[in-house]
């Protein structure tokens, strides 16, 4: 048997767990079958940045910048959206894998839901489509909107010729305003991850067919307009610049070797390589006109099997047109999370410290205790959820899995504001998806195990 007809097997298997309907996560399948050949990325960057390499893309609202902080700069109180209230939503089933806020909407996918419409103002469910699939708990969100349109993951289940009823995942169009499905292909695997689709100009592009293959797909009607596949033994982490599709591309081995930039035209598909960039680098997103790598430092940690102890980090930025910048980054101790956001690399460790590194020159600008506590590490609860920057403000949001609620000082680190929501403890076995954390305007969406929480920083108060 070939490695990928193991791998394949592997697939299917994880593809039908189900502990009392509760699947496994989509993501989990690609996690064991590529163990071996991305286990010194694992190690290295650790889980934390392996979680942000997943889900950076459509959470963060990146861009521009490059700026340095200025210290003295006021933190601005937060102002209420015309038409909102405080809101709260709880329903596992319609909210509980993950939302996105578009305008004064806000989607969502849940247990027992491919997609779920509220109104961001006042929580008000708009419509809803129910799952065509099982269900059950599986990571993954709405992947964007665009003229109308929400693309969304839902399960897509066959009968197999034994049988068996298997289950899969498709990329699904929706009409935005009534949530009827426009056109549905299914994807080749169940990564539901911000790699797995995105958009680019002019089409969607999704892993399609085979698990080396992206096809993009005319917007509207779901008519396939161009495809491209890379070598057998390469694996290649996506991501679109500007509209423009990028691959970085290595052997798919317990020695990698280099990465290589490649740029694929977004109307025809056709591939240009950019450059050849030095070692193993594991996309964590995009920044303005960038690709954002990191690699670390295996032997500069104490525990080397430790994935959450992230030590010494380089972290580069890859234009479009491979010209890179690389810059050292330290950090001490094991840490919940790590990532971009903004002009910012944020860093949440265990101990509730944060550390904020500035993108464009690699500088430690500060690092503050936020007052939160963290549970003991299991797998999943001791991840805080990614934080979102009001750049207006000048605020950097927390949210711990425990409900709590800080803003830090962009600029210095300072707490400005704390607060705390009801989480009522998650009655899976660990499969869900980490808290999430949204910004409407100067609202925060606080979302966790489907308990959605709607509320306004009341800052200077």
């Amino acid at each position: 048997m070939t490695t990928e007809q193991v791998e394949q097997k592997v697939r299917e298997t994880l593809h039908a767990v189900a502990l009392d309907r509760v699947q496994a996560p989509g993501d989990l399948v690609e996690k064991v079958v590529r163990r071996r050949g991305r286990r010194r990325f694992s190690q290295a960057a650790g889980a934390a940045v392996a979680v942000v390499a997943i889900s950076v893309g459509a959470v963060f609202g990146f861009g521009g910048g490059g700026t340095e902080p200025d210290g003295d700069r006021p933190v601005r109180p937060a102002s209420s959206p015309d038409g909102w209230k405080p809101w709260q939503v709880n329903d596992p089933d319609t909210a509980g894998n993950g939302c996105l806020v578009d305008g004064d909407a806000l989607y969502c996918q849940g247990h027992k839901n491919d997609a779920v419409k509220f109104d961001a103002r006042t929580g008000e469910q708009l419509w809803k489509r129910k799952a065509t699939g099982e269900g059950g708990v599986q990571v993954g969100r709405p992947v964007g909107v665009r003229d109308g349109v929400v693309y969304v993951y839902r399960d897509h289940s066959e009968r197999q010729e034994n049988g068996d009823q298997f289950s899969t995942t498709e990329l699904a169009a929706l009409d935005a305003d009534t949530g009827q499905v426009m056109w549905a292909e299914k994807l080749a695997q169940s990564d539901r991850s911000e790699q797995a689709a995105m958009l680019i100009d002019g089409a969607v592009l999704a892993n399609t067919r085979n698990f080396r293959t992206v096809e993009a797909f005319d917007p509207q009607t779901g008519k396939a307009k161009w495809r491209y596949t890379w070598a057998k033994g390469t694996a290649c982490d996506r991501a679109a610049l500007g509209g423009v599709p990028y691959l970085l591309c290595r052997q798919d081995s317990a020695n990698p070797g280099d990465t290589e930039l490649i740029r694929l035209d977004p109307a025809t598909g056709n591939a240009q390589k950019v450059s050849t960039i030095s070692g193993e680098q594991g996309l964590m997103g995009t920044w303005g006109d960038s690709l954002v790598t990191v690699s670390t430092d295996a032997k500069s940690r104490k525990n080397p099997d430790d994935d959450t102890a992230v030590r010494n980090l380089t972290v580069s930025t890859i234009t479009g047109s491979g010209e890179q910048t690389t810059h050292s980054v330290r950090l001490d101790g094991r840490q919940s999370y790590f990532g971009l956001v903004g002009d910012l690399l944020i860093a949440v460790s265990l101990k509730g410290e944060a550390t904020a590194v500035s993108l464009p020159t690699g500088e430690v600008l500060w690092t503050s205790p936020t007052g939160i506590e963290l549970p003991k590490d299991d797998g999943r609860t001791a991840l805080v959820a990614p934080p979102v920057v009001s750049d207006s403000q000048g605020v950097v949001y927390v949210f711990s899995p425990t409900g709590d609620l800080v803003g830090l000082s962009k600029h210095t680190g300072e707490r400005v504001w704390s607060d705390h929501v009801d989480i009522q403890p998650s009655k899976g076995f660990g499969f869900g998806p980490a808290p999430q954390l949204l910004r409407y305007e100067d609202v925060l969406i606080a979302h966790a195990d489907g308990q959605l929480v709607s509320l306004l920083p009341r800052i200077g108060d």
